[in-house]
């Protein structure tokens, strides 16, 4: 049996960018991090003479003999890129639901594809699982769903990803000094709106949107040397919360469809109660907003947004790894 543990993320400023639709005629950039909230993906070969070939553990448990009849498409796909056509069980789990924002779709392609290279006995790179995962879901599987998730779900940390027209990745690690990193950190706060949804179906309309909004783009990927700045910087990491509002409000106005009256309630609350800024995580639609806020006032904000689920979360720092490794089929 092989376990591999990937990272959800949360991007801060630029996502958008890293559709295609933009970086084509424009380098699009994201700075992001990995969180310690997790998604597992346990494979194991089975014997030649079991029941089904395939068995596939997720929401909808699947018996199959034919990778063709397996419905999970990632699974499916993902079988298919790395040719693998004998017995195996594949089992996910994950710390949050999925559709909330956090990334857990191209989480779990990053994820699959490391235990699946790990049955087969082959170490790869951090770069070639972002790589191929992503390819997995865009090219193949037609999502309309950027980069950033794959990439960041595989490298872990605070970085700067940027994306060129050639599908050149490139990846920078964010300089920061520890204790801030920390403040940072210990300023944040995440709250579940309770709503899941279909990132694909949200960004589709905001591609239909990517020509006539590309000035918007690009003003929130130039947030990203400020937003950088500010963990080397004490002084500047009250701007922190002031650049997520900034690229919040620029995002909004892409599509209507990003948020939505009780999104924008919940918002307006949490600056009543003293959040300096936020923004809604993920395409949009629901999902967790993330607050950042004077430690002074997380009780009030918490209070506030008391219908609400709050979510403690701390940074990540490793990225997708392999957490057990037996290959014995038993």
């Amino acid at each position: 049996m092989i376990i591999s543990r990937t990272p959800l993320r949360v991007s801060f400023v630029g996502g958008g960018t890293d559709i295609k639709e933009y970086y084509q005629n424009n380098i699009g950039s994201v700075l992001s991090t990995s969180i310690d909230k997790y998604l597992y993906v346990a494979v194991k070969r089975q014997y030649d003479f079991v029941e089904f070939k395939f068995r596939i553990n997720w929401s909808e448990p699947e018996f199959c003999n034919s990778i063709d009849e397996i419905k999970h498409p990632i699974v499916k796909e993902t079988l298919k890129f790395l040719n693998i056509d004998y017995p195996i069980e594949i089992t996910t789990f994950a710390d949050v639901p999925a559709g909330t924002g956090l990334g857990s779709s191209s989480t779990f392609t990053v994820g699959l594809l490391h235990a699946l290279y790990a049955l087969k006995g082959q170490m790869v790179t951090k770069w070639q699982l972002a790589s191929e995962a992503a390819h997995i879901e865009i090219d193949i599987l037609k999502r309309n769903i950027g980069k950033q998730d794959h990439f960041a779900a595989s490298y872990g940390n605070l970085n700067v990803f940027t994306f060129y027209p050639n599908e050149k990745v490139e990846v920078e690690p964010v300089f920061y000094k520890p204790d801030i990193k920390l403040e940072i950190e210990n300023r944040l706060l995440m709250f579940y709106t309770k709503t899941t949804r279909d990132a694909s179906k949200i960004l589709e309309k905001q591609i239909e949107n990517t020509k006539s909004k590309v000035s918007v783009l690009t003003k929130m990927k130039e947030l990203i040397p400020g937003l950088e700045a500010t963990f080397n910087n004490r002084k500047n990491t009250h701007n922190f919360g002031e650049i997520l509002h900034q690229g919040w409000m620029l995002k909004k106005s892409i599509t209507d469809n990003i948020s939505n009256d009780s999104i924008n309630i919940y918002y307006q609350k949490a600056l009543d109660a003293g959040a300096i800024g936020g923004k809604l995580l993920g395409a949009g639609g629901g999902g967790f907003l993330l607050f950042y806020a004077e430690t002074f006032n997380h009780e009030k904000i918490s209070e506030a947004l008391s219908d609400l689920a709050e979510m403690k979360f701390r940074f990540d720092e490793g990225g997708s790894r392999i957490t057990y490794y037996d290959q014995r089929v038993i």
